[in-house]
């Protein structure tokens, strides 16, 4: 599946029945809710990449997930920051930025990665991303590790992976 077409069904989804983003935080599953208290302060489409790497884990070589790099867009397609990692970072174009700790994750289908709900360590810099208290990830498409063997014969090949998620930055009420 190509990026453009990922973006098209995420917009759509967001679209399909005229909810809103903001609608859908509402809906998502127990386990990324975000605490009361809270409002969405901006809503993004992360589109981009997923690195993973055939290494070892646990005794056993497997994909292992590297890191994300994925622009961040607003609903008119305009980007207005990045994610990457690791550690996963949120940047806004105005230069601010966080990490943070996940808190909480629900399936996001066959062949997606999970929803998730992070909680924001303190902004760096001043900007969009000051006083954001969680990024809530959800509608996700692709991004899983690669659908191949991970052996001795391709050890330390690293594999990258196209994936799309909404992200919902949320501050204080």
């Amino acid at each position: 599946m190509t990026t453009r077409k990922l973006v098209s069904i995420t917009f759509t989804a967001a679209l399909f029945g005229g909810l809103s983003l903001s609608a859908l935080a509402d809906k998502a599953p127990e386990e990324v809710q975000v605490p009361e208290g809270n409002r969405i302060a901006m809503e993004t489409v992360g589109v981009g990449n997923i690195t993973y790497a055939c290494e070892m884990k646990d005794g056993a070589l497997a994909w292992v997930f590297k890191g994300p790099d994925a622009v961040l867009n607003d609903a008119d397609g305009k980007q207005v920051g990045t994610y990457y990692g690791p550690p996963a970072t949120w940047e806004s174009s105005d230069g601010s930025k966080i990490t943070g700790s996940e808190v909480g994750k629900a399936s996001g289908g066959d062949g997606n990665i999970p929803l998730q709900l992070v909680k924001a360590n303190p902004a760096e810099g001043e900007g969009h991303m000051t006083d954001v208290t969680y990024v809530q990830r959800l509608n996700t498409q692709g991004g899983v590790a690669p659908d191949m063997a991970c052996s001795a014969d391709n050890q330390g090949d690293t594999e990258i992976v196209e994936y799309q998620a909404d992200y919902n930055f949320f501050k204080a009420s």
